[in-house]
């Protein structure tokens, strides 16, 4: 990889990308993005990583986790910039799990919405409630949401 390349100031990264410098730089202690060091010590980034941010920022907002992201990059050859193609690929890959964020979420918005406008005044009739903590033996959390949001998206 030549340093040439690599011409991009952080700056001009953060301003192009929409993201704070220091999220560069988190980034790159996590392995997601990678610079070049110059002669006077300062990093120096290559064009592509703007697009490999805005794969980072679009899978972010569809739920992704960093780890999940730095592992799908580290599956494409060489650890290379996601094409066209490889985003189809990874986005595929997602799909599943994002379906499954859209309908826990929409299952957990449909049951709140009647708590939130009732203030939960009527504790014998809310799906949500666990009596005398009766559920603890079948998990933690939201016992009652996790069931239905399971049976929904069968």
């Amino acid at each position: 990889m030549m340093l040439e390349e690599a011409r991009l100031t952080v700056g001009k990264v953060a301003k192009r990308s929409g993201v704070k410098v220091s999220t560069l730089h988190f980034y790159e202690d996590k392995g997601l993005i990678r610079s070049w060091r110059n002669n006077g010590n300062q990093r120096r980034y290559k064009p592509e990583v703007l697009r490999r941010i805005s794969v980072i920022k679009a899978a972010q907002k569809m739920g992704v986790s960093l780890s999940e992201i730095k592992s799908a990059f580290a599956s494409l050859p060489n650890n290379r910039t996601p094409t066209t193609e490889d985003w189809d690929l990874l986005a595929s890959k997602w799909r599943k799990a994002l379906n499954e964020r859209i309908a826990y979420m929409e299952k957990l918005r449909d049951y709140l919405t009647g708590c939130i406008g009732c203030g939960c005044l009527s504790m014998n009739s809310c799906p949500l409630y666990n009596k005398d903590d009766e559920l603890a033996a079948e998990g933690t959390g939201a016992v009652i949401l996790e069931k239905t949001a399971a049976q929904n998206s069968v």
